[in-house]
């Protein structure tokens, strides 16, 4: 089980490590935050690079080929492929001889269209260029040929390489330059820029030039992308392994040393190496090893106070049985009236010793249950001093309220302090003397901002022994003066009190009030709590 003093000392680190500024409130969170951020900007920042650099390819591609389109109609221009006497046209025989005759780097297409739209003239037609895949092997010998009629698919994907190139020479024909980026016959993507011929301003036709290299190029981007994702599976399976190895591993231990406590009925958890962590992991740590010997602490008080009930139950029990043995020998009324005093009042006694057993056991779940809420002290005051006087007999000291104050409010819970109040009036009128007064004043410091709020009952017993200014709040504590009524009490209000003051963040003390000479007038209880809002 670990000492008071280490538990002590953690509780204080865990208030300065949230006090300390974190990510997000949580410094492991954002180390795996981090992470995972700095996975995925490697990814999505390659992503987005080659992206653009594939764009700016393409966009080069197209300028570049424009460039040369335009070279090229020019050059038609002055070869006399244009006519324009007596009428503009475009010479189909001599342009065809043109493309034979002329470098047409390779990987490119050159096409001629005439101002119909009707190809006139094609690079791979006229030049040694033969498109298209590897020849099959050759059938054996008599195998009967099926006929090479293309595949529907093929079909498509001829109509629809033949749509996007009409479309762009058909735009093109209006007399505005065109670059795409399209399929051809096969299927590869190619970039393709149609420029008009033109005679003077007359458009006599579209001259396209086409690069097929393009799947080449995305293949280099996507060759070019594999590193970014290798770096990044790189850091995903890094911090995958960081979380088990200071997250998940760490759970577990505690995990297993929470099942061996339970298990073996240990008191308390520890884990050295794990509580000297600075993040959430050692924090759970120590309010794992604070809270098994919170609990440790808690089992040894129900201990010592079962040890206490059951002997004080056994002492007016002892006596009532004592009484009842010596009843039938007694011989004169006189004798039998006092046994039957004494029983009557260890009768009284052991009803006020249950009744406040109860409410002490009661007392942590009733804390529990409710939840705080703002309540007016001067309220909640003028109440049980009501119901003092209004249920007062003649002989019994009177309750009265000599002093308030204004924003006298407290975060708590009715009940419980009111049982506070009642607790400390009740011991204080036990302890005065007949027709005596029980004051009950209401204060507000606020030179003292923790507890500003002073709550006094004052009474006019005969005080209490300096040397139980302090055990009177300990449990069982009967200690009273000579010519006060025994029985009266169980020991336990002043107990109950204390407990409930403490966890109200409160706090309660008692004192003797001392005249000038230093004769005892009598005894002071003063409860110190914490106020909602400030003084306006």
């Amino acid at each position: 089980m670990a000492s008071d003093t280490a538990t002590a000392r953690a509780e204080p680190e865990i208030v300065r490590a949230r006090r300390r500024f974190r990510f997000g409130g949580s410094r492991l969170g954002g180390f795996i935050l981090a992470l995972n951020l700095l996975s995925l900007l490697i990814l999505f920042g390659g992503a987005l690079l080659l992206n653009e650099w594939r764009r700016g390819l393409i966009e080069a591609r197209q300028e570049s080929l424009g460039v040369q389109a335009e070279l090229l109609s020019n050059v038609l221009g002055e070869l006399g492929i244009t006519q324009g006497d007596p009428y503009p046209m475009l010479d189909d025989r001599a342009a065809a001889l043109w493309l034979r005759d002329n470098f047409i780097p390779a990987g490119q297409r050159a096409r001629l269209f005439d101002v119909d739209g009707i190809e006139v003239s094609d690079s791979y037609r006229v030049s040694d260029t033969i498109p298209g895949a590897p020849l099959p092997p050759a059938h054996p010998a008599g195998t009967a040929l099926a006929p090479a009629e293309p595949s529907p698919r093929e079909k498509a994907r001829l109509a629809r390489a033949n749509a996007e190139l009409s479309a762009e020479v058909e735009r093109a024909l209006t007399g505005a330059p065109q670059a795409s980026l399209r399929r051809n016959e096969e299927g590869e993507r190619v970039v393709s820029v149609s420029l008009p011929v033109r005679h003077v301003q007359q458009v006599l036709g579209v001259l396209t030039l086409e690069a097929g290299d393009v799947n080449a190029t995305l293949d280099a981007q996507r060759r070019a992308l594999m590193p970014f994702a290798l770096v990044a599976l790189a850091v995903n399976l890094l911090a995958s392994l960081v979380l088990h190895l200071f997250v998940a591993r760490p759970v577990m231990r505690l995990s297993a040393a929470a099942d061996q406590v339970r298990l073996q009925r240990a008191r308390a958890i520890s884990l050295p190496d794990l509580e000297d962590r600075k993040d959430e992991i050692g924090d759970l740590a120590r309010a794992l090893e604070s809270m098994t010997d919170t609990l440790s602490t808690r089992m040894d008080a129900i201990e010592r106070f079962a040890a206490d009930v059951s002997h004080e139950i056994k002492n007016p029990l002892t006596s009532i049985r004592s009484a009842l043995e010596t009843l039938p020998l007694v011989k004169t009324e006189e004798q039998r009236a006092r046994l039957t005093n004494l029983l009557q009042q260890d009768v009284r006694r052991l009803d006020r010793l249950i009744t406040d057993i109860s409410n002490a056991s009661r007392l942590d779940a009733e804390l529990s249950r409710d939840r705080p809420r703002a309540i007016d002290l001067n309220d909640l005051l003028g109440d049980i001093i009501g119901v003092y006087e209004a249920g007062r007999k003649p002989d019994e000291p009177a309750v009265r309220l000599t002093t308030a104050t204004d924003n006298a409010r407290v975060s708590g819970r009715d009940v419980p302090l009111g049982q506070v109040f009642r607790n400390l009036i009740d011991n204080a009128r036990s302890f005065s003397p007949a027709g005596g007064e029980v004051r009950v004043s209401l204060s507000r410091d606020d030179s003292q901002p923790d507890l500003p709020l002073r709550i006094r009952i004052d009474d006019d017993g005969p005080g209490i022994p300096a040397d139980n200014l302090e055990t009177v709040f300990e449990r069982f504590y009967t200690s009273r003066p000579k010519g006060t009524a025994f029985g009266a009490n169980s020991g336990l209000g002043l107990s109950i009190v204390r407990q409930i003051v403490d966890a109200h963040g409160g706090r309660v003390r008692a004192e003797n009030r001392k005249g000038e000479d230093g004769v005892v007038l009598g005894a002071r209880f003063e409860v110190s709590l914490p106020a909602v809002g400030k003084r306006a």
